[in-house]
């Protein structure tokens, strides 16, 4: 499977992904290289998101986590639960999708910083290969990057780099 057929893409490590909204058959793809968790950022909205994507990948054998990101209104409490799931998903392929791949960038970009050892141009280059963020998200950035202790990488720096 062609992982750059999905929208916009991103192989982050060798057992971290990020895209927009795949195919069932784009999800099938991605079980056969061995992704073991899909999270999903996006809100089940029927005009971008599959019918019942929850019961396609379990069906598929995957674990599945969705935390509903209101694109008007990211929470704090949304990034954390994210950065929890990640951690809690070391060691397992973890792709992570919302409609667009722009929710993920930002929650990436932020992960990067705080587990992987990410600097601030290198976060923030992330985020601008797939879009310049509004002032909604760029003020959730800075609420975030002003709230949590940015230098010191946590437990995945060293497993996740590259």
């Amino acid at each position: 499977m062609d992982l750059q057929a999905i929208r916009n893409f991103v192989q982050i490590s060798d057992r971290f992904a990020t895209a927009g909204q795949p195919t069932e058959n784009q999800l099938r793809g991605l079980k056969d290289l061995g992704f073991d968790v899909v999270v999903n950022l996006g809100l089940l909205d029927p005009r971008y998101c599959l019918p019942d994507e929850a019961a396609s990948v379990a069906a598929m054998g995957l674990a599945y986590h969705h935390i509903p990101v209101d694109f008007q209104t990211p929470l704090r409490s949304d990034f954390d639960r994210f950065r929890e799931l990640m951690r809690e998903s070391a060691f397992s392929k973890v792709f992570v999708h919302c409609a667009l791949n722009w929710r993920v960038a930002c929650f990436t970009a932020l992960f990067g910083e705080l587990e992987l050892g990410w600097s601030r141009d290198q976060a923030n280059a992330h985020i601008r290969r797939l879009w310049e963020p509004n002032d909604v998200w760029k003020g959730f950035l800075e609420a975030v990057r002003g709230t949590t202790e940015m230098s010191k990488p946590g437990a995945l720096s060293g497993a996740e780099r590259g």
